[in-house]
């Protein structure tokens, strides 16, 4: 889908809905495409499957070019001026080990494509971090949340202040915890092959939460929210989550 018109001159956005995203939590890409429609942009979602990165993790170099080539060729055919993601991890597969990837596989196009691709790619609170007026999100909401930093954004894309630079603009106070920083243990296939450290490590986070009292868990990773939700359900911890694009979806419209 495609919001521009012959004499449109807003920013031309691709939306790279992610597999978790588009399979568990399309609600956030939802809100992605509003509030990127919202700040002037003409969003168009180009028919993508996934990065590789679940491949790429098992060492199935071949398998991951294979999947991942499919999503690049859709993206690379867009005219749009950003590709817009609204994951670290899968933004971090794109940006960092997409041409590695290629180039292991032996598709010399393919990784060409991936270098010319990446000065498009942004992560989806860095994208509307930039595109964002002081005041463009801003409301009065007053609600506490504990912000979960994900790895990939984190260590592999530096990304540390714009989500919750963005929260903070709509109104909304990220709680400290003392959890900061840490993994949620979900890890890709690393919940798989260790689930008890990976519990163990879900666990960790979720009892800094509680102890400082936020009642929601916001994050830019569907992954990392889907697998602390599904611990915080087991032990009835009543605690909510949304991905950073639902909740400035709608405190914008409240």
């Amino acid at each position: 889908m495609d919001d521009r018109t012959e004499d449109d001159s807003s920013l031309a956005v691709a939306l790279f809905p992610t597999c978790v995203v588009d399979g568990f939590r399309p609600e956030a890409g939802v809100a992605a495409v509003r509030v990127l429609r919202r700040l002037g942009c003409a969003v168009e979602v180009p028919d993508t499957t996934c990065c590789g990165q679940p491949a790429w993790n098992a060492g199935q170099v071949d398998a991951a070019a294979k999947v991942a080539r499919t999503t690049l060729d859709a993206l690379t055919a867009s005219d749009a001026e950003l590709v817009v993601v609204p994951a670290g991890s899968c933004a971090t597969m794109m940006t960092v080990f997409w041409p590695e990837l290629f180039d292991l596989a032996g598709d010399d196009d393919g990784a060409e494509a991936a270098r010319a691709l990446v000065p498009r790619v942004r992560e989806f609170s860095v994208a509307v971090d930039g595109l964002t007026p002081e005041v463009a999100l801003a409301n009065e909401a007053g609600e506490r949340v504990a912000y979960h930093r994900s790895c990939h954004m984190l260590r592999e894309l530096r990304i540390v202040t714009e989500p919750e630079r963005l929260l903070a603009r709509a109104g909304v106070t990220p709680v400290p915890t003392g959890a900061e920083g840490r993994c949620c243990g979900f890890g890709g296939l690393f919940s798989v092959k260790l689930p008890e450290v990976s519990t163990a490590m879900a666990d960790d986070v979720l009892d800094e939460v509680v102890a400082v009292g936020a009642d929601e868990v916001v994050g830019c990773d569907a992954s990392c929210l889907m697998h602390l939700e599904a611990r915080s359900n087991e032990r009835r911890l009543g605690l909510r989550f949304e991905h950073l694009a639902e909740v400035l979806e709608r405190v914008a419209t409240t």
